[in-house]
């Protein structure tokens, strides 16, 4: 288990594309500026989709270029094309991921396209990555979601995930990501298909997990990812997201519980958590009629409470 993890926070994209309110530019930034200054290394900050399909992502091109400016900052997108991995670079977007959902039915629904479109669609962003200069070059993730089961289809064979990642792989992608899209995951299951994965495309190639909560699983199913060596978890601000295309797949693995829970196990994330509670003001004044979750921003820190980041 590594002692260092980082903490990629997905509420300005996951978070933002399930409410019916269009978050103000300006909060956006203000959300984004603070976070990174409670010391989170890496934002997904938007989607390069069209704006008629997620109006609440319409201006995630001026995000990223606000985000851009943050000295330290990792600025990760998502992308469902090439198109949209055209505008990620043009904007200066240092990581995109593109979802593949391991269940065709789902792929339909998210992406409109079947598994070999989605291939054929990675193919191409990896050639059009390759002719741009390295210092241009964002990082490429393969982000397969529905890993651990769907909504529309039910279970969904681990072979299926292995053999995902692995033509992921092989067509271009830098890493390949697992995402709990509708909340279906448990522990066992996660050890199991992380090292399935990993057998199949290596351990360097598989750092990354996306946890929903859905089920109040999303805490056990980190444990169980920090147990073979994952190193990175993607969460949301307050538990803001899920996908839109998954019925009853809300709720994002909270932000603030879980560097909470890893600090207090003497694990470094590197982020001020006292400041980081801080930045829910900004988001709750920009969307009041949202809920925001989380057990430690309402409970409050222990007496003594000595968080591993700061003890170094």
């Amino acid at each position: 288990m590594s002692n260092r993890i980082l903490i990629s926070e997905v509420g300005p994209r996951d978070g933002l594309q399930m409410i019916r309110s269009v978050m103000p530019l300006e909060a956006k930034c203000a959300w984004i500026s603070a976070e990174a200054a409670a010391g989170v290394r890496e934002i997904e900050v938007g989607s390069f989709v069209r704006p008629d399909l997620l109006p609440q992502l319409a201006d995630t091109a001026e995000v990223v270029r606000h985000a851009c400016t943050i000295p330290g900052l990792t600025v990760a997108v998502l992308v469902p094309n090439l198109k949209g991995a055209q505008k990620a670079v043009e904007a200066g977007a240092h990581k995109i991921t593109l979802p593949l959902s391991a269940s065709e039915t789902h792929s339909l629904k998210n992406l409109r396209r079947t598994h070999a479109q989605v291939l054929d669609e990675v193919r191409a962003i990896a050639a059009m990555l390759r002719e741009l200069p390295p210092e241009q070059r964002p990082h490429f993730e393969g982000g397969i979601s529905t890993a651990f089961g769907c909504t529309l289809e039910g279970e969904v064979p681990e072979r299926k995930v292995v053999e995902l990642a692995e033509q992921l792989m092989k067509a271009g992608c830098d890493e390949v990501g697992l995402a709990d899209t509708s909340g279906y995951a448990n522990p066992a299951q996660v050890k199991r298909l992380v090292r399935a994965v990993r057998s199949a495309v290596g351990e360097n190639a598989l750092t990354g997990l996306h946890l929903h909560n859905t089920r109040g699983l999303g805490l056990a199913n980190v444990l169980a990812g920090l147990e073979v060596g994952i190193t990175t978890f993607d969460s949301s601000l307050g538990g803001l997201g899920g996908c839109p295309f998954a019925p009853g797949a809300a709720g994002n693995v909270v932000t603030e519980d879980l560097v909470f829970m890893l600090e207090a196990m003497g694990l470094e994330t590197g982020i001020d958590l006292e400041r980081l509670i801080e930045v829910r003001k900004i988001v709750r004044e920009a969307l009041p009629e949202e809920p925001l979750y989380g057990f430690v921003p309402e409970a409050g820190l222990p007496l003594g409470f000595r968080p591993a980041s700061r003890s170094t």
